[in-house]
């Protein structure tokens, strides 16, 4: 254990520098979290709108074991502070012509391909049989730090480097199991999680898919953003301290080691290890003297490849609508939908909706017969040449409503709208400081994984170290929590 003179700093109380922050906390470290925001969180804190609660972010919680564990390394077990209740069905997806509801009753889940994609129903049998063994081969992959390029000929990394289909999407990957066009998407749609096309993203990224079928889908009780609130309390309870409001404008480094941070307001907090929680592309230009970053200079960030953006609508309702907990619904031309989105081309009138019905599950996320809906359009990031006026803003509003009403059993949805808020690409950069107001960070094409992403263990500087999704292992819930892990666990070694 270490003693409580080495002091660790967190900048952003994110769910990555939370889950690192209460572990370092367990370990007896000096933990102090810094977030410029009143709340934690990051974009998994709580959004209240009047007496409506929303997730600003996350939604779908799966491999609910990676957070079991960082409760468990922090000392503490995650059933006194969090309801997790497993979903069935895992969500419904919603075709022009048809409709699915996913379940992890692998029997019962064949009879319903049975009846929507009658000839595809065999394949789920292939695809759990063979994605199980991909899985098994990546998953200790994904727990590595790849701080230095040997760590790319570990015996972990050979026995999963021919299940990784180098040269092969997402999207073709799932032509090995199932024949129809609705049927392969229904298995690719879950690329949206890394803010990539499944015609694009790696074919390895198909344990995600796996993952809910063999794992499932979970809800936590309140929202997923109180996740990062239990987290908070278990800093608290170990001494750790998690300041809200507190900004730091700047990581303090003396012959490029970082040696603390500097407030906003000119205070000055001196730390053993820094652990960088903001988003990385933002963090690169903004968090570092002028000129310090060598290697992600603003000329290669410019080049590095990033998620889509995302249009949100949080919209309190007077009415509790009788459709599932998640709800996607796809766009008649779904490839053109992603190709627009992907190359920001254009945006896409014919777009693809996610919608989270969470009162159907839980019942205190709004008054009795009340409820709130969380909206999601996958949208080009700010590297397309998009305005978002006032003008627009509306009139995008209004065709994602009207496909809404078109398309699902709340035809009548506007006039039950009594709260709403809408968060833009242009909100998600310059509101919420994520770089091109790229929703779901860095890209996760081949040359931006493992090694190839940023390191948990910073290189540009020593003492400090990244968490979050513009970092090893990528973006989603449960590879954020492991990033946090895998930094807390190099600071150990290094400061021992």
């Amino acid at each position: 254990m270490a003693t409580k003179d080495k002091h660790i700093v967190v900048v952003g109380a994110g769910p990555g520098g939370l889950s690192a922050a209460m572990i370092l906390a367990n370990r007896g470290y000096r933990v102090s979290v810094y977030e410029r925001d009143s709340a934690v969180g990051g974009r998994n804190r709580t959004l209240r709108i009047g007496k409506y609660t929303f997730d600003t972010g996350p939604t779908f919680l799966m491999m609910d074991f990676f957070l079991r564990e960082i409760f468990t390394l922090a000392g503490r077990n995650i059933g006194d502070y969090l309801d997790m209740v497993r979903l069935e069905p895992m969500y419904k997806l919603s075709f022009k012509d048809c409709e699915l509801l996913p379940t992890t009753d692998h029997n019962e889940m064949k009879r319903r391909l049975a009846q929507v994609f009658p000839g595809d129903e065999e394949g789920i049998d292939h695809f759990m049989a063979k994605e199980a063994i991909r899985y098994d081969k990546l998953y200790p992959c994904l727990r590595k730090d790849y701080s230095t390029f040997g760590t790319m000929f570990h015996r972990d990394i050979r026995r999963a480097l021919p299940h990784l289909n180098i040269g092969k999407t997402l999207y073709q990957n799932l032509g090995t199991y199932f024949s129809q066009e609705e049927c392969k998407v229904s298995f690719t749609f879950q690329a949206k999680y890394l803010g990539m096309s499944p015609w694009d993203c790696p074919a390895l990224f198909t344990i995600i898919p796996y993952v809910e079928h063999a794992y499932g889908v979970f809800h936590v009780t309140g929202g997923l953003s109180r996740i990062s609130e239990a987290m908070a309390e278990v800093v608290k309870e170990h001494g750790g301290s998690v300041n809200c409001g507190r900004r730091v404008e700047r990581v303090v480094a003396d012959k490029r080691t970082a040696k603390g941070v500097l407030l906003e307001g000119g205070e000055r907090v001196d730390a053993d290890a820094v652990v960088v929680n903001a988003d990385f592309g933002y963090a690169a230009e903004n968090l570092f003297e002028p000129g310090f970053i060598k290697k992600y200079t603003p000329a290669k960030l410019s080049k590095m490849k990033y998620s889509c953006s995302t249009f949100m609508l949080y919209l309190g309702l007077n009415k509790v609508y009788d459709e599932p907990h998640h709800n996607i619904i796809f766009a008649e031309d779904y490839r053109r939908n992603i190709t627009e989105i992907s190359n920001g081309s254009a945006l896409s009138q014919d777009m693809s909706i996610y919608v989270r019905n969470a009162s159907v599950t839980d019942g205190t996320l709004a008054p009795r017969g009340h409820s709130a809906l969380y909206i999601l359009v996958p949208v080009p990031n700010m590297r397309a040449d998009i305005k978002w006026d006032s003008e627009r803003i509306q009139s995008y509003r209004e065709r994602v409503l009207d496909r809404i009403c078109a398309r699902t059993s709340m035809s009548d949805l506007r006039k039950h709208i009594v709260a709403e808020k809408i968060i833009t690409p242009e909100d998600w950069q310059y509101k919420h400081y994520l770089y091109r107001g790229a929703t779901f960070n860095l890209g996760h094409n081949l040359m931006q994984v493992l090694y190839f992403r940023p390191h948990n263990r910073f290189e540009e500087c020593r003492n400090c170290y990244l968490v979050g999704g513009g970092t090893h292992p990528g973006s989603g819930l449960p590879t954020i929590y492991e990033s946090g892990r895998i930094s807390a666990n190099l600071i150990s070694e290094d400061i021992r």
